[in-house]
């Protein structure tokens, strides 16, 4: 008999992925993967409303990500969506037209649930010898910031300071955007993040990790190796190289900078923005470096779960002592 098989459906503002498990092996590796990329932020108003191009996108990539798992012998399936969804003002209606069409009912994690889920992927992956540990993800909609000694964070927070949110809010006149869009973009980042982490009590961390596709395009284009030599390979980001960046990405038409190493044309336009908050947020937290961490939010979902189910030990167990 086959071991059960656990899915993880993520519906993003770029990409819909399907990430499958073994539950037997109690890690998150996957046995299978599939992907497609229906562009749900594309061309997204700024206030983010769902339009009925996008959202039929979405529902066909949905379609064929359930048509897959049962495919792929999937018997429980976690399905949820990030920010594009949750903070859309058509968001009931959007998640209704799903459920009815595909029998999926999305979950809506909020951003601490996603700060704290990603944290704990970090955490196993980087093991125990990370110690005290700052975690920082940059998604299509919000940042997510987290700290603790521990497998979850001791604090955690969200902000509406995501890559596609951003390039829509700030930097949709013009490829390039005009120097003054990139100033208030700059401005606004460094204002929002600033205000919360004054009020925020942030211990110097001995690891400083980085979650996220932004933050793997990021590193590479400021150095690190490429993705195709395998996700043991270290990989780091530095503050010193990726200032540069902010200033060639912003004189750039986003179809060169497709051709940069490690960004892909889908995130060519919102890597600017991607860029400035991450430095914003180095700089603010005195962070010189970060550790990417090939392991995100879909991995924590897959180790909250395998985690559950480990059974008991044998013929013994923890019993009151006095």
């Amino acid at each position: 008999m086959s071991a059960p098989r656990l899915g993880v459906l993520d519906v993003g503002s770029n990409t819909v992925n399907l990430v499958i498990a073994e539950a037997a092996s109690g890690l998150p590796l996957p046995v299978h993967t599939w992907e497609r990329r229906p562009r749900l932020a594309h061309r997204l108003p700024a206030d983010g409303t769902i339009g009925p191009e996008a959202l039929e996108r979405m529902l066909a990539a949905v379609e064929e990500a359930v048509a897959e798992s049962h495919r792929a012998g999937v018997n429980r399936m976690f399905a949820y969506t990030t920010a594009v969804i949750r903070d859309a003002p058509n968001r009931d209606a959007v998640l209704a037209a799903v459920q009815k069409r595909t029998g999926v009912r999305l979950g809506t994690l909020s951003g601490i649930e996603d700060a704290r889920l990603t944290f704990l992927a970090a955490r196993r992956w980087l093991g125990w010898q990370a110690g005290p540990m700052l975690m920082v993800d940059i998604g299509g909609g919000c940042l997510e910031v987290a700290f603790g000694r521990d497998r979850l964070p001791e604090s955690a927070m969200s902000l509406p300071l995501g890559a596609g949110r951003l390039t829509r809010e700030f930097l949709a006149d013009g490829d390039p955007p005009p120097p003054r869009a990139v100033r208030r973009l700059r401005r606004h980042v460094r204002e929002q993040f600033a205000e919360v982490a004054a009020r925020t009590s942030w211990e110097a961390p001995r690891t400083s990790v980085a979650a996220s596709k932004t933050f793997q395009q990021l590193a590479r284009l400021a150095g690190a190796p490429p993705l195709r030599l395998g996700p043991f390979v270290r990989r780091e980001l530095r503050v010193s190289a990726l200032r540069p960046w902010i200033k060639r990405l912003a004189a750039m038409p986003s179809p060169k900078r497709s051709h940069l190493p490690g960004v892909s044309p889908h995130r060519a336009r919102q890597i600017l923005a991607g860029a400035i908050v991450a430095y914003e947020v180095m700089r603010h937290l005195g962070v010189e470096s970060l550790i990417i961490c090939p392991w995100g939010l879909r991995e924590g979902i897959l180790l909250r779960e395998l985690e559950a189910r480990q059974p008991p030990l044998t013929n013994a167990s923890w019993v009151p002592w006095d």
